[in-house]
């Protein structure tokens, strides 16, 4: 189940994306999020492609790790591709597929590929900031990033709290459902070898006992904090201080070199050849 799992798992292989600063690496992704919205062209999305194969080769982390980061919202992404190929009409365009009154056209499926192309990109990329910082670092850093919302009375320790504590529970919860699996399957209740149906009923008698056991550890967790005197926004010292360094600035430049290339080429254009 631990090796499946890969929502908040590190990945530690001592690359220099590693000891990137958790702070550099939010700022980077949030850029990269800018980019990938900035690619209007394949030639465009051509280079965000390198790049983003570029960045992952300095990980150091095999490249399948940050294809099945993105495999749970194949569904996602086949509905976002069916939509483009339906609602794109093009009467002037040529035809791939024609079903009835209904045509496919080859702009639609173009666009729909495209569509899931970006998707597929922007969920695996993003995966670098859980598989290099593990989650201690990684509150450190959404901590200092949004601590300008004190300006509006936004706490950030509460909200780093809460990232906290969803990124250890999700794995807690999963283990807990498998172990509910694996008692229904001794007792003949295989959920493999059930019919859809079956799953379905399954899977919802599967949720009481799961939310269950999903409060009582959120109990036993409020009692053993209040045991330790942790009180949401009183000072706190920390053990690991986060330092800015020339490596950070120089990662961060990466992505504003890119950033600067995609807005120059969305206006200037790429030449129709390349053009959505």
């Amino acid at each position: 189940m631990s090796e499946k799992l890969l929502i908040g798992r590190t990945i530690d292989t001592g690359s220099w994306v590693h000891s990137i600063d958790p702070r550099a690496k939010m700022v980077a992704m949030m850029l990269y999020v800018v980019i990938i919205i900035l690619s209007n062209t394949w030639l465009e999305m051509a280079y965000v492609i390198l790049f983003s194969l570029i960045i992952i080769s300095l990980t150091r982390i095999h490249i399948k790790y940050f294809i099945r980061a993105a495999k749970p919202l194949w569904v996602l992404m086949l509905f976002i591709f069916i939509v483009q190929c339906i609602k794109v009409d093009d009467k002037n365009g040529a035809i791939l597929l024609s079903i009835g009154s209904w045509n496919l056209y080859f702009e639609g499926f173009k666009l729909g590929l495209f569509s899931v192309l970006r998707m597929v990109f922007l969920v695996s990329f993003t995966a670098i900031l859980t598989f290099t910082t593990t989650p201690g670092r990684l509150n450190q850093g959404l901590e200092g990033v949004l601590k300008p919302l004190k300006v509006v009375r936004v706490s950030p320790d509460r909200f780093t709290l809460m990232v906290s504590i969803a990124l250890r529970f999700i794995p807690s919860i999963l283990e807990e459902a498998q172990i509910i699996l694996k008692a229904q399957a001794s007792r003949g209740a295989d959920l493999r070898e059930l019919p859809w149906k079956e799953k379905g009923k399954m899977l919802v008698s599967l949720l009481v006992p799961v939310t269950v056991g999903a409060f009582r550890r959120a109990e036993d967790l409020v009692h053993s904090m209040e045991s330790r005197g942790f009180r949401l926004g009183e000072p706190r010292t920390k053990y690991h201080r986060l330092v800015w360094r020339k490596r950070d600035t120089i990662f961060i430049c990466f992505f504003i070199v890119m950033l600067v290339a995609m807005v120059w080429m969305s206006g200037y254009g790429t030449g129709e050849l390349w053009t959505l």
